[in-house]
């Protein structure tokens, strides 16, 4: 089962709003496009300055670029084309050293390309909205840090009340501003049907229905395993949404985290402690600092839920001291048996691996676990395959090769498989999710993301095998990531897409290089 986010993670930095720049008046931006309704929504992560007949190869996505137009085609519009197709955000144009004022032509090719275009003055230099931007940046990433940490205190206060798990979720929910849904182990939640049924009761208010039925708004649901919710009522299309992810994240084998967006709320679920358990919250904006406070949320969650089997495998061991055999101590399985290389406490990965059978003496930890373990963070993992109780040995020497494969390829987690991956895979199914996965992309970047996976990320060993700019590398790289809407610096992502790769290759009898 997945584990629970680590939260020791920080908020990413946020980006600056154009309009934040528009209205520091030292600089004197003016807007000549882009600033009507979607000039707020454009957030500057970088500033770029560049006379470059073409920037855009320098670009990874999010930039203001500054330029004077000393090299500005004639063809303006091609120019701008080619900043939108690399993902700047904005462009602002000094006027005076070379133009009086900007470019007619420059104006409208930006408006037909919804490219936010800004007027630079004269006595603003590019540094000065450089350090603008860096200063803001700066202050909204200390703004998410204290609201990370003050969102920490106010968690741990919860969790220390008599009635810790529904504090933890009022909390949880208050501090983001949204909702929040624990389902229990093996728990089906009732919301997964509102959506669906509050369509079709003819008479009935959807959203007093789904709120009903979901139990919205109660803080705790009935029964010692009901699920429990807590914070605003959600939409029907919503309410069903999230119930879906719930019950997808907490499926046997299920994603480390899964998200979706509905009615206009953006919703993620996590598993917790890989019991079963399912932590869902709802947020109408999502923030920077949203997952680093979720994720607190589920290890403070994790502590107070998890079941600590303690007793009867303290007693299974007892047993095999005392003289017995693995077959007899132990329950029928199947056995995970785990071999692990990391920097954390592993007690705390039996923990997350919901076992007290854990042996930690050497330089790899060794667990025995009943639950098939997901990716941890801070550890990499080798698993075996499933065992009974007699057959422990042969699988401890699995996980050992398992975690030797895990190191070697930099992986997470690798598990122990007779015949390999290939093997597991239906080739028919295989070719169809490859294609449609990769559908997004152009021969070109199929072939860039191609060789950037052969080597192992690496920009500047991918631009030269395939000769180019290692900044070309990165522009194309930035754009599979947004046509596919996939994390590229997730190693299941990688994994996943390295797979696709190699499954059409072989359709196309040419081996990945």
């Amino acid at each position: 089962m997945p584990a629970t986010p680590s939260a020791s993670a920080t908020p990413p930095t946020p980006g600056v709003e154009l309009a934040a720049l528009l209205a520091d008046r030292e600089l004197g931006l003016r807007a000549l496009t882009g600033a009507g309704e979607r000039a707020p929504a454009v957030a500057v992560h970088a500033v770029h300055a560049s006379e470059m007949a073409d920037p855009s190869p320098y670009l990874l996505g999010g930039e203001l670029l500054l330029t004077a137009g000393a090299q500005l085609e004639a063809d303006a519009d091609a120019y701008v084309a080619r900043l939108v197709a690399a993902g700047a955000a904005a462009l602002g144009f000094g006027v005076a050293p070379v133009y009086e004022e900007v470019p007619p032509e420059l104006a409208a090719a930006c408006a037909r390309h919804g490219l936010p275009l800004l007027e630079v003055p004269p006595r603003t230099p590019f540094t000065a909205v450089a350090r603008t931007v860096w200063r803001l940046m700066a202050e909204a990433r200390t703004r998410e840090l204290r609201r990370v940490t003050e969102a920490q205190q106010s968690l741990a206060a919860a969790a220390a009340r008599p009635d810790p798990v529904p504090a933890l979720l009022r909390r949880l929910a208050a501090t983001l501003g949204g909702h929040a849904t624990l389902l229990p182990a093996g728990g089906q939640d009732p919301g997964r049907d509102a959506g669906r049924d509050a369509g079709r009761d003819a008479g009935q208010d959807p959203g007093r229905d789904a709120g009903r039925r979901t139990g919205q708004g109660t803080g705790e649901g009935t029964g010692p395993a009901a699920t429990r919710h807590a914070g605003r009522d959600l939409p029907p299309e919503a309410a069903g949404a999230l119930a879906a992810l719930l019950t997808r994240v907490g499926a046997p084998g299920g994603p480390a985290t899964a998200t979706d967006a509905a009615a206009g709320w953006q919703l993620t679920a996590y598993p917790l402690g890989g019991e079963g358990q399912v932590l869902g919250v709802a947020v109408p904006d999502r923030t920077p600092g949203d997952h680093a406070i979720t994720a607190i949320a589920a290890v403070l969650l994790t502590l107070l839920t998890t079941h600590r089997p303690a007793g009867t495998e303290a007693g299974a061991l007892t047993r095999l001291l005392l003289g017995g055999s693995p077959a007899e101590a132990l329950g029928p399985g199947p056995w995970h048996v785990v071999h692990a290389r990391g920097t954390g406490d592993p007690q705390a990965l039996a923990a997350a691996l919901g076992t007290v059978l854990v042996d930690a003496r050497g330089e790899e930890v060794r667990l025995l676990a009943e639950r098939e373990p997901g990716p941890l963070p801070g550890w990499r993992l080798g698993v075996s395959a499933p065992a009974g109780p007699e057959a422990l040995a042969g699988a401890e020497a699995q996980a050992r090769r398992a975690l030797r494969r895990a190191e070697a390829a930099r992986a997470p987690l690798a598990r122990h498989t007779a015949g390999g991956m290939d093997a597991l895979l239906d080739p028919a199914e295989a070719l169809t999710h490859a294609r449609k996965l990769l559908a997004p992309l152009a021969p070109e970047q199929v072939r860039t993301l191609r060789a950037w996976l052969a080597h192992h990320g690496s920009w500047d060993r991918t631009a030269a095998a395939l000769g180019v700019h290692r900044n070309t590398v990165r522009q194309r790289v930035a754009r599979c990531t947004a046509l596919l809407g996939r994390d590229l610096d997730d190693p299941d992502t990688r994994m996943e897409l390295w797979f696709a790769l190699r499954t059409l290759d072989r359709q196309d009898n040419s081996p990945v290089t």
